[in-house]
């Protein structure tokens, strides 16, 4: 029973609910005529314009379409659903009830701000959509009544016959149905670092999509030769169309600050409703104060312990994280996504073009007698040759430089240097020859013109090699050939002798040829995730002009093997060393072949060189298997985007932060669902950029180990900042408290505390956005994303804090009313008594445990010391101005007075000193 008779008749033409046996229909496990005959197609006439309409009736456009948005307005307004923004919501409300219309402008534009830069930002993510729709091919020729004509993409239909060739952007997913030597560069798809060479022939049903050779895909571009083929999938049913598919159903974490500050913002929401009720109900029914009297206070206490500029401060500190990233190359797309890299405990990284190069290197040379290895990256032509580990003089090695001279005569690249980046015309395995042959010392202009090249057998993927016929100026013919090297063998009968170099003639200078152990050494390569080429040779007479294929079959001369591979990155290399150190797990997900995953894997130091998951094995496993394992294995190869996803997504289920690295549209997906999506700004595609929240402008994996330095530089500093706010916000909470429960006056008032909260918010705590990195930022494992933003440290420390700045500030208030000073000149001595409390407690705040009695401590961050400078301008003119004094009820103290505020506020730093030497002598680690 044929294929065709296996499938539904009543199916035709819908080869997505088409079954073969049960399952979806496999065009590449259909034979081609067949395919024809099922789609009703022909592959002279093509389909007719009456036919092609009604199918496109049928199917639509051959384009993706755009998914439903949300307004305008619905995207500002859900920018406000977030509890933090609630609570400052709040605060504002408090301000405008206390007819504070300054303060209430101001939370009202921080609000507003956040909300702005959320719709811009989401604005953005949305583009990866656009971007993947906008790599369909714009135009196809098309036969249509037995004639081709050039159409618009989107009109094709399946059934279509489609011509494609070299330079094509491949409009919809074909089966080829007429192959000559089709080359077609799928990395967008499949992450291959070379191009795939293409046939007609049937393939097994299981074949993953990165081996289906008898398929072009939408969206890939044709790098050589030519084909003729039927669509069998338009618009949503392609390739590209299920991973648009899978891009816009992937559904995106909240960032671990995102989930963090959301607790603390709750915690701190119940405790001021708490402490604000309890104080109100303590106030009218324990100390007979009035109603009026009694709420002014509660507010007074709301307004004290709500952080009104903990979000400006969070966001502030995020920019400045932008803009030092953006000065290391790495551009981030989603502010939140700085602070998230801090927390990266596995970083997913796609080989081609993010840990390698994506460009092809000769590593070794193999000659038989010798063994070349051969230094260098890329297609810079720099580097040398060595020989059992000793430097070379390849103008010394005869023989190399026979091989060198084939490889470059043999072939059809070319290497241009431009704004010093060598560029690659032509195939990557021949543009790594040319490289090899520079390297030996060999001018490609010259060769060409010293041994002109007079007939050619180009490469085609039905022979497997590429011969050359060449002439030197005295009339000598050579016809070079190379190719896969189990096809060169066996048209080989000859190679070249141990004594080559000393021989008197070609015939002494060769011998029979050893298929055995050439066979050995192109294995020992291959497994070691090489691709290896043979290059042989043999001479003809002058008169013989004319290279037939008949040439080939006698007298064939074996010089060598070359093995190559997309070498990894000498940085990256150190930077997953960086990123080990740092407690950060990198694993390779590639789609390249698993020897040569392993082979790169083992220079990289991921993995162990052997152990390997290929994306078949893992159709294999349920999602509940998959976690289980995921952890332990490093490298897996032959991965679709699917695979990727499920990766990712795995991790993510063991309470593992993820990074994704990738520059393809089958990364775009895993980008997306990751924690942090990283794309490649150089060579990554539009879609993979717009899925990810943070661009390589370098293309550099280095980037992301100073990125991750970063981000945990920024986590640092936001929780200094709130280790810094809380206790602050407590003491003044505190304060107003006290003096409920005891029966006096108000010690600050609403007024006085939102006065403090703004203007030390502005100066005090946004200096600590400026901290630089602690010196073990990056010998210290990842902290765990289900810690609490609001740890047992920072409780203690917020109550530590807080009672000494009530014990200071409320215990001068009292003494100075003692004394017989006004109410408000007590107020003023408290006010600015609590302002220097934040100033001593400052630099306390600016190392979690270790001491700031140094002069690092004291004089390493210059903005602190200028916000202070700026803040005791301030509170000079909250004293000492006729205006300030009117609209906060101030009086000016005496210079005696600023030496005892000195002399009290400066406790705090001595406490907390003493306190962080405790912990230290205790030796508790307490994670930042």
């Amino acid at each position: 029973m044929s294929v065709r008779e296996k499938i539904k008749p009543q199916s035709v033409l819908s080869p997505d609910r088409t079954e073969i046996e049960g399952a979806a229909i496999q065009w590449h496990a259909i034979d081609n005529k067949e395919s024809l005959q099922y789609l009703n197609s022909d592959e002279k006439a093509g389909l007719s314009q009456a036919e092609s309409t009604d199918r496109q009736l049928k199917y639509g456009l051959n384009r993706l379409p755009s998914p439903p948005k949300k307004s305008l307005l619905q995207r500002f307004l859900l920018q406000f659903h977030n509890i933090l923004i609630y609570v400052l919501l709040a605060a504002g409300v408090t301000t405008a009830l206390l007819n504070h219309w300054i303060d209430t402008a101001v939370i009202a534009a921080v609000v507003i701000v956040n909300a702005i830069i959320g719709v811009v930002q989401e604005g953005k993510a949305e583009k990866a959509l656009d971007a993947i729709r906008n790599m369909l091919s714009h135009q196809a020729m098309v036969k249509r009544d037995g004639a081709y004509i050039t159409l618009d993409a989107d009109q094709l239909v399946p059934g279509d016959i489609v011509t494609l060739q070299s330079g094509d952007k491949i409009p919809a997913d074909i089966r080829l149905i007429n192959v000559h030597d089709l080359r077609v560069d799928e990395a967008i798809l499949t992450g291959e670092s070379v191009p795939t060479e293409k046939h007609h022939n049937t393939l097994s049903v299981d074949t993953v999509v990165a081996d289906r050779s008898n398929m072009a895909y939408s969206g890939t571009l044709v790098t050589y030769g030519h084909a003729v083929g039927v669509v069998v999938a338009t618009g949503t049913k392609t390739e590209i169309g299920r991973i648009n598919q899978m891009l816009s159903e992937v559904e995106t974490l909240e960032t671990p600050l995102l989930r963090e500050v959301d607790q603390l913002a709750k915690w701190l929401s119940l405790a001021v409703v708490i402490l604000a009720s309890f104080t109100f109900a303590y106030g009218v029914f324990v100390q007979d104060m009035t109603g009026a009297e009694t709420f002014l206070a509660a507010v007074g206490l709301a307004v004290a312990a709500i952080p009104e500029g903990l979000p400006a401060i969070m966001t502030i500190t995020l920019a400045i994280g932008v803009q030092q990233m953006a000065q290391r190359s790495a551009v981030i797309r989603h502010l939140p996504a700085v602070e998230t890299l801090g927390s990266i405990s596995h970083i997913c990284s796609d080989k081609t073009g993010t840990l390698t190069r994506n460009e092809m290197t000769v590593r070794t040379v193999e000659l038989g007698a010798q063994r070349y290895g051969v230094t260098g990256s890329g297609y810079d032509p720099h580097g040398s040759f060595t020989l059992n580990g000793e430097t070379v003089d390849s103008d010394n090695e005869a023989e190399l430089m026979k091989l060198a001279r084939a490889a470059l005569l043999c072939n059809d690249a070319s290497l241009v240097k431009k704004e010093g980046q060598w560029l690659l015309t032509g195939d990557p395995t021949e543009g790594a020859l040319v490289a090899l042959a520079i390297k030996a010392g060999l001018d490609p202009a010259f060769e060409q013109e010293e041994y002109p090249r007079t007939d050619i057998i180009p490469f085609e993927s039905q022979h497997k090699y590429m011969a050359t016929l060449h002439h030197d100026h005295a009339g000598h013919g050579t016809i070079y050939l190379k190719g896969a090297p189990e096809r060169v063998l066996d048209m080989c009968q000859f190679q070249r002798s141990a004594t080559a170099a000393g021989a008197e003639t070609p015939e002494q200078a060769r011998e029979a040829i050893d298929k055995t152990f050439w066979l050995d050494r192109m294995q020992a390569m291959a497994a070691q995730g090489q691709r290896v080429l043979a290059i042989a040779k043999k001479s003809v007479p002058a008169e013989h002009i004319e290279l037939n294929f008949s040439d080939l079959n006698d007298d064939m001369c074996l010089i060598g093997l070359v093995a190559m591979i997309d070498p990894p990155r000498d940085e990256a290399i150190a930077a997953v060393k960086l990123c080990h150190s740092a407690g950060i797990r990198v694993k390779m997900i590639t789609g390249d072949h698993v020897d040569t995953a392993k082979a790169i894997g083992a220079q990289m130091g991921i993995g162990d060189g052997h152990r390997a998951m290929t994306g078949s094995e893992l159709e294999e496993m349920s999602d509940d298997e998959l976690q289980k394992i995921v952890e332990d294995v490093d490298v897996y190869a032959r991965t679709s985007p699917e695979h990727k996803l499920r990766l990712v997504s795995a991790l993510q289920a063991r309470g593992k932060v993820v990074a994704m690295t990738g520059d393809g549209v089958n990364d775009a997906p895993a980008l997306r669902r990751a924690d942090v999506g990283i794309a490649m700004g150089i060579n990554g595609t539009e879609v993979s950029k717009e899925a990810a929240e943070m661009v390589l402008a370098d293309d550099n994996f280095a980037t992301i180990a100073r990125a991750v330095e970063e981000g945990r530089t920024v986590y640092d500093n936001l929780k200094k900042a709130i280790l810094f706010i809380l206790p602050t916000n407590a003491g003044e909470a505190l304060s107003i408290m006290g003096a409920i429960l005891m029966g006096t006056i108000l010690p600050i008032t609403p007024v006085q505390i939102l006065w403090v909260n703004m203007i030390t918010a502005v100066t005090l705590a946004l200096a600590l956005a400026f901290e630089p990195a602690e010196k073990n930022v990056m010998g210290r494992p990842p902290r765990d994303p289900k810690a609490p933003l609001l740890s047992g440290f920072l409780i203690w420390r917020t109550l530590f804090v807080g009672m000494i700045l009530v014990a200071g500030t409320f215990g001068l208030f009292l003494w100075y009313q003692s004394a017989g000073v006004s109410v408000e000149y007590a107020r003023t001595i408290a006010v600015n008594t609590l302002v220097m409390f934040e100033i001593f407690y400052l630099f306390s705040s600016r190392f979690f445990i270790e001491s700031v009695v140094n002069k690092a401590g004291i004089l390493g961050n210059r903005i602190a010391l200028y916000a202070i400078a700026v803040l005791v301008v301030f509170q000079l003119l909250f004293t000492y101005t006729s205006p300030m004094q009117t609209l906060f009820a101030t009086e000016a103290i005496a210079l005696t007075d600023w030496l005892i505020i000195i002399l009290v506020s400066s406790s705090v730093f001595v406490l907390v000193e003493l306190e962080k030497k405790v912990f230290r002598d205790k030796r508790q680690k307490i994670a930042p």
